[in-house]
């Protein structure tokens, strides 16, 4: 595996993506397992708030409940972001948060309005473009750190269906900056959504209006400042805090 001291990233080397994002220190490789857990080592070992970890590509790049992210070499930005929050209750609204300050930032790239699916996607009319996974780790009750990683196909998943991409063209580095100055917008926030958050969040929400059948059954209608899926059911009005989404159309 080869680190930061050698490696460069079309073209760029750690210094110079990291005064480009505006990061205390950013670790490049050529290849590993997972910055996530690359990033969990350099916390442990005291790695500052902002400290970026960058792959050109990934052998065990993973998403929620340890399903694999394809993050092959050359098509993609595979990032994680160390966050020190002081505020554990911001971790309920964290990738939501995230979420919408990157989506933000790809709308140019992308060609089109970046949509945000509950909890942690990033899709566009031709299918997921990219995700969001916050880890954090804890010493008993007091959060340490989170390790906040983003993936985005800059070029079509070749080896999974449904995926979208990034506009022809589009630069890593440009992505990647994206990327980074959106967690920073977002770590700078606390508490829950605020209204302008929501009415942000409101303008991109891909589920909204749409029935489903998981984690509940019924019809999306949005998300509470808390981050909760708000679905109206048989029962009537119920919050999810935690699931995967299927839509009725693909039952």
């Amino acid at each position: 595996m080869n680190t930061s001291a050698v490696v460069t990233w079309d073209g760029l080397s750690a210094e110079a993506l990291a005064i480009r994002c505006a990061a205390p220190r950013l670790e490049l490789f050529d290849e590993t397992n997972s910055t996530l857990d690359v990033a969990h080592t350099l916390a442990e070992q005291g790695a500052a708030a902002g400290t970026v970890v960058v792959a050109d590509s990934q052998r065990a790049g993973r998403g929620r409940q340890g399903r694999a992210w394809s993050s092959a070499p050359g098509r993609g930005v595979w990032c994680t972001i160390i966050a020190r929050p002081r505020d554990p209750s911001v971790l309920d609204v964290l990738s939501l948060r995230v979420g919408l300050e990157v989506a933000e930032r790809l709308d140019a790239m992308a060609g089109a309005r970046t949509g945000l699916k509950w909890p942690n996607d990033l899709v566009l009319a031709s299918g997921k473009l990219g995700g969001i996974l916050v880890e954090a780790r804890w010493s008993g009750t007091t959060l340490s750190w989170v390790a906040i990683g983003v993936g985005i196909n800059v070029l079509a998943p070749p080896d999974v269906a449904g995926g979208a991409a990034l506009r022809p063209g589009t630069v890593r580095a440009d992505v990647l900056a994206a990327v980074v100055h959106a967690e920073q917008a977002a770590s700078a926030r606390a508490g829950g959504l605020s209204p302008d958050e929501m009415s942000r969040y409101q303008l991109r929400d891909a589920l909204r209006g749409r029935s489903i059948t998981e984690p509940l059954a019924g019809v999306v209608d949005g998300i509470a400042p808390s981050g909760e899926l708000l679905v109206n059911t048989a029962r009537g009005p119920e919050r999810v805090r935690a699931g995967s989404i299927r839509l009725s159309e693909d039952t």
